[in-house]
């Protein structure tokens, strides 16, 4: 019973970091990802579809990035969606493919989205603490059918796995501001 509380704790601490990761693979560094993509939809013949239904996607440059409709006649298409987007990315197309230089991130920008980076850390931190509160409610509703070393052994099990996942966000976010302070 607590090992099956401990494993749910960890998978779902585990799924979180695995959404901040996405999350912060959506912020933009400067540099060409197609992953700043991911949540864009795009009306294909009155039905909204995600982008990377429609075309693939290469970086041939570092600060370029090539989209290429599977349908031509999508270009305009996915070329409106781009620009509406809100990222601030101005595409281009020849009517065959669509292609997105990405501009130097002035320092300011920088600095913007290293807070907003922090924040999606800081997210996934609380989610952290929230799966944790929950398994730790779960493990106090045992007592009495286990004793309360066992509990306390699980409880302290349960803190390390949460600073081990915490800290694995920490490693991300680290990582992910020096990418975007890397001039």
């Amino acid at each position: 019973m607590i090992q099956e509380t401990l494993d749910e704790a960890e998978l779902k601490m585990s799924q979180a970091i695995e959404y901040v990761q996405s999350e912060f693979s959506t912020v933009r560094t400067g540099r060409a990802n197609a992953g700043i993509l991911n949540r864009i939809t795009v009306e294909y013949y009155g039905t909204q579809t995600p982008l990377q239904q429609l075309a693939s996607f290469s970086v041939p440059e570092p600060r370029l990035l090539v989209i290429q409709p599977y349908d031509k006649s999508s270009v305009n298409s996915i070329e409106r969606a781009i620009r509406t987007s809100g990222m601030g990315l101005n595409p281009s197309s020849d009517g065959h493919v669509i292609r997105i230089v990405f501009p130097a991130l002035t320092e300011e920008r920088r600095v913007e989205l290293t807070r907003v980076v922090r924040n999606m850390a800081e997210e996934g931190r609380v989610a952290m603490r929230n799966i944790r509160r929950h398994a730790m409610s779960d493990l106090s509703a045992l007592h009495g059918e286990i004793s309360d070393d066992d509990i306390r052994r699980a409880e302290d099990e349960l803190q390390e796995i949460t600073d081990r996942m915490v800290d694995k966000v920490d490693d991300l976010l680290e990582h992910k501001e020096q990418e975007l302070l890397e001039v």
